[in-house]
């Protein structure tokens, strides 16, 4: 695996592939005319997420005893998804699911990771259980220890009730100096739901890239390091190659999913069983 990581590292650094529809850096833009409902979003997520609701909703969704679907079945319920924190795109989750593994595939990366690019989000079917978006999409961050100012719009903390809490307020929290992301509760959401459902069927990777690929905090900021151990200093390379196609991909042109559908159908049945449990 350590060859493969050097290769997909190489080949990213040298190519022109991904192109993008505007600037590289209008992506992720929140300080020019973000939308309203991106920034009501986050102010709802920043209040929202607390160590007790994280801690809830693990006990309630992490046992994966709500029903039993496969990938595609997934699929089609992101083809109804539109992210609200997303300021970039304004198309279903599905189609970004298609962009980003195609930006992937054409830069010749290993299938694993084309099939990462396409099922990173698949987590966001939490929709189908009630829960507000809020609590499924945006940027993920540690909760019970003190938040980042690298965290977007992270001025909306003020009024989260762990903010009065003054052990959740110190550097380490609850945690310990380089005690290991895996041992950090993160806000809830997709990643961490799906890194839950396919944790026995992909490479060690592909698991990190779903379970943290938006805690952008660490990957794109730097935050945090303070958390991570040598694992995570060893997989940290992983996110920051993936965000670059999970973020640049997104394009409002359409896409021909009919056509790549027999690829995409094999790639997934090569790495998936029929149905697993949610």
């Amino acid at each position: 695996m350590k060859t493969t990581a050097i290769y997909c590292l190489i080949l990213f650094s040298s190519s022109s592939i991904i192109t993008a529809n505007k600037p590289f850096d209008e992506f992720r833009d929140y300080e020019n005319n973000t939308p309203a409902k991106v920034k009501e979003f986050y102010r709802l997520n920043h209040i929202h997420q607390t160590l007790d609701f994280v801690l809830a909703k693990k006990k309630e969704y992490c046992n994966l005893n709500k029903l039993c679907m496969g990938i595609w079945q997934a699929m089609d319920i992101l083809d109804k998804i539109i992210d609200e924190s997303d300021p970039d795109l304004s198309l279903p989750q599905s189609i970004h699911a298609f962009q980003t593994a195609e930006k992937l595939r054409e830069d010749g990366h290993p299938r694993w990771l084309i099939l990462t690019g396409f099922i990173h989000d698949l987590g966001k079917v939490l929709t189908i259980f009630g829960e507000p978006q809020w609590a499924i999409v945006g940027d993920t961050f540690p909760v019970g220890c003190a938040y980042s100012d690298k965290i977007i719009f992270s001025h909306y903390f003020s009024q989260n009730p762990d903010m009065k809490n003054p052990l959740f307020q110190t550097q380490y929290g609850i945690y310990e100096s380089h005690c290991g992301l895996d041992n950090v509760h993160m806000s809830w959401g997709h990643d961490e739901y799906l890194y839950r459902v396919v944790k026995n069927y992909l490479p060690e990777e592909a698991l990190y890239i779903i379970r943290y690929h938006s805690f952008y905090a660490a990957h794109k900021e730097g935050a945090y390091t303070y958390l991570m151990d040598e694992y995570d200093a060893s997989m940290i390379k992983w996110l920051q190659l993936f965000s670059n196609y999970d973020l640049y991909s997104k394009s409002e042109d359409s896409i021909n999913t009919a056509q790549l559908m027999p690829y995409y159908k094999e790639l997934v049945s090569e790495f998936f069983p029929e149905t697993l449990q949610w």
